[in-house]
Formats: structure tokens, C-alpha cells, sequence
């Protein structure tokens, strides 16, 4: 006979406070958390459901894709539509690495796949794309980190090795140039001229080698974004056509305002010079991502980066063999670049906490940015470090 469990021996739920029950959660409000494209197919092949991540993969919306064929999606010979048959033959999950999405709209994306059976209903399947991994995302980042890092000891050298002789590489030019004939003063003149150029370059580099803390407060990354595409639109940027993707709701970034605006202008303008001349187009997406915590350097401390700003153009993308060494200074695909901004960038991100990361395809080149949110307790803490700085001088 079976035992019956008594009240000593049941399982205990820990009482909730005052008693209330919470609400039943939304399934789709989980899905939109993830950080990967998720889609649900139905029976027929059509897409029922996609999350947010999965809009800004494939650059659609979801009234677009929810109630579109996979089939007019996806290529009918694509891996992924083999898959989803070995599904619904029986098996409960399959997956593949290594399968190419090529859709005219973004592009070839190398990602990984997996299908997976619901249950209910019992002909829907749910499919993950895994575009790369959280350890790939975090390598990256410390990769930009460190070479924000080496700008910034190139830039102190740079200072005090280059600078300091080039004034007097310059002054001997111009006391030579007072006895030279003619045809000397164009070689004097040339001597000036290079000196003062490579003079302005340690001007640009200096930046790096400031560590002072940041002052940061409250700051509305929308009213950043609308600043810095005025800016462009009255510019470099007039002929480029802008769309916004705004989260309306998302809390303000903790961070430096006129940092944030030179981070941006440097990334929309390279956005600008890589669109194509015509129908050249550049999206602005600012979206909240859950989870998302990066550990600082020298500590234990890990800050919380849930809000992600993205700045993708439709150009023909970066050189395969500029992708790895992207962020480091002097590296430009520009004909008349220094390949200091992306570096800069980087800097200055790393100065807020942040991380940087891109991912780029014919047609789709795209830098996503995660920055910390405002957080009242920040204000005392911030405040204090810039007091000592200032009151150690």
C-alpha cells in the first residue's frame, strides 16, 4: 500500500510575502530577454513568434516576420529547413554548427543552430540561432580594452620622446631658412611643415594618456544620439538616410555626455564613409539587455551594462584582414585615415566601464555598444573619487 505523505513529512513552500501570488509570466517577455534570435514555426513552415533579437537578425519586425513561410525567409536548400525535418521525424533536439544565413537583406552570418521540439503545440518547433558565444563576446572585449590600453602608453611616450625634440628639429629648420637660398627655404619650409604635422598627431594621441576619473551623471543617451545625427545630417552625413529604433522606456546611461557624443560621432561618421553613395542608409538601435554584467579591471567589482546602443550601415563591410586588429591604433582601411577613431572609441568606452563589439557583412556592418546604467548610489562614490583626484594636486 502506498504510504500517504503527513503534514511533518510534505515538502514546505516558503511563504511568500504578504501572501500574494505573483502573476502568471508572459512567455514572450522571457524570449525577449535572450540574448540570441529565437523563432517558433508551425506545422505549415510559417513563423509564429520571433523575440527581439531575432528582428534585429534578420532587420525586420515582427508583423513582418510572424505570419511569413520560412521558406521565403530562408533559401528552401538551407540547412536549417533540414533540421526542423529531423525534428518532426522524432527527434527531440537537434543541432549544427558552421550553417551559413544568407538572406539578400543582411548577408552571409556563420552561426549556430538548434531545433527543438515543443510539445505544445505538438507540430511547433522552436529555433535558436546562436550567432557567436558569450566567451568570443567577452574575448573581444577585453581585446578592445587592451588596445585602448596601448594607445594610451604609446600616446605618454609619444609625448615625451617625440614631441619635445621635434621643437627643436623646427627651430633649427627656421634658423636655417633666415641665411638659405631660395630653392633651401623649400627644403626648410618642408622640414616645418612635416614637424608640425606629426606635432598635431601627439596633439590627437594626447587624449589617451589622460586617466583623470570621469565626472559622470544621468545622462539621456536618446537626446546623445538626436544631438550627434543633427550633427551628421548637417554634414558629412546630409546625403545618408537615418532610421531609428528607439526603446522608449530604456533608464538613463551613467556616463559622460560629451564622451558619449564624441563616441558616437565617430562612429556614425565611419558609419557615413562606409555607406554606399547612393541609398546609403545608417540605423540607430537602443535597446535593454538582461544579464549583461563585465568584470573591471583591477578589481572584483562587476558592473551591470543592460542598455546596448547599435549603429549599423549598409556598406560593403570591413576587410576580413582589418577585423582583428580593428581597434588598434594606426589601423585604417581610409586612404587619408590615421586610424586613431575606432581606438579612441574604444578608450573612451573602456573609461565608462563599457564594452565595444561589431560584427560586419557585406550590406550589414553593425558596432553594438553596452553602457551602465544610472544608478543613484554611483552619484556619492563618483563625486568622492573626483574630489581626491582634485584635492591630490
Amino acid at each position: 500500500m502506498d504510504s500517504v505523505p503527513t503534514a511533518a513529512s510534505a515538502p514546505r513552500r516558503r511563504p511568500r510575502a504578504g501572501g500574494a501570488r505573483p502573476g502568471k509570466i508572459d512567455a514572450s517577455v522571457v524570449l525577449n530577454g535572450l540574448p540570441d534570435p529565437v523563432l517558433v514555426v508551425d506545422g505549415e513552415g510559417e513563423v509564429r513568434f520571433v523575440n527581439l533579437e531575432a528582428q534585429e537578425f534578420f532587420d525586420l519586425s515582427a508583423s513582418v516576420l510572424e505570419g511569413m513561410a520560412l521558406a521565403e525567409l530562408l533559401p528552401p536548400d538551407s540547412p536549417v529547413m533540414g533540421l526542423i525535418e529531423q525534428v518532426r521525424r522524432g527527434s527531440r533536439r537537434v543541432s549544427q554548427e558552421g550553417v551559413v544565413i544568407d538572406t539578400p537583406r543582411i548577408g552571409p552570418h556563420h552561426v549556430t543552430v538548434q531545433v527543438a521540439a515543443m510539445g505544445d503545440p505538438p507540430d511547433h518547433v522552436l529555433v535558436t540561432v546562436h550567432e557567436r558565444s558569450i566567451a568570443r563576446k567577452i574575448d573581444n572585449s577585453l581585446t578592445h580594452r587592451h588596445a585602448a590600453r596601448s594607445v594610451t602608453a604609446m600616446a605618454a611616450m609619444l609625448a615625451h620622446e617625440v614631441k619635445n625634440p621635434l621643437s627643436g628639429i623646427r627651430g633649427a629648420a627656421q634658423l636655417l631658412e633666415e641665411n638659405a637660398h631660395d630653392q633651401d627655404r623649400v627644403l626648410t619650409r618642408l622640414i616645418c611643415d612635416e614637424a608640425d604635422r606629426i606635432v598635431a598627431l601627439v596633439n590627437r594621441m594626447e587624449v589617451f594618456s589622460d586617466e583623470r576619473p570621469l565626472e559622470r551623471t544621468a545622462v539621456n543617451i536618446h537626446t546623445v544620439l538626436e544631438h550627434v545625427r543633427t550633427i551628421a545630417q548637417s554634414g558629412f552625413a546630409r546625403k545618408i538616410r537615418f532610421v531609428e529604433r528607439y526603446d522608449p522606456s530604456l533608464p538613463p546611461v551613467y556616463g559622460n555626455r560629451d564622451q558619449l557624443v564624441q563616441v558616437f560621432l565617430n562612429l556614425i561618421k565611419n558609419a557615413a564613409e562606409a555607406a554606399p553613395e547612393t541609398g546609403g542608409e545608417i540605423t540607430l538601435t537602443t535597446a535593454y539587455q538582461h544579464g549583461v554584467r563585465m568584470a573591471l579591471p583591477g578589481g572584483d567589482t562587476r558592473l551591470h551594462l543592460p542598455l546596448q546602443v547599435s549603429v549599423q550601415d549598409n556598406g560593403d563591410g570591413i576587410p576580413e584582414d582589418l577585423q582583428s586588429n580593428l581597434f588598434d591604433p594606426f589601423v585604417t582601411s581610409k586612404v587619408n585615415g590615421t586610424g586613431l577613431g575606432l581606438a579612441l572609441v574604444a578608450k573612451l568606452i573602456g573609461d565608462h566601464g563599457g564594452t565595444i563589439e561589431f560584427d560586419s557583412q557585406p550590406r550589414r556592418t553593425v558596432f553594438k555598444v553596452s553602457l551602465p546604467m544610472y544608478d543613484e548610489s554611483q552619484i556619492s562614490q563618483a563625486v568622492s573619487r573626483v574630489r581626491g583626484v582634485r584635492g591630490g594636486r
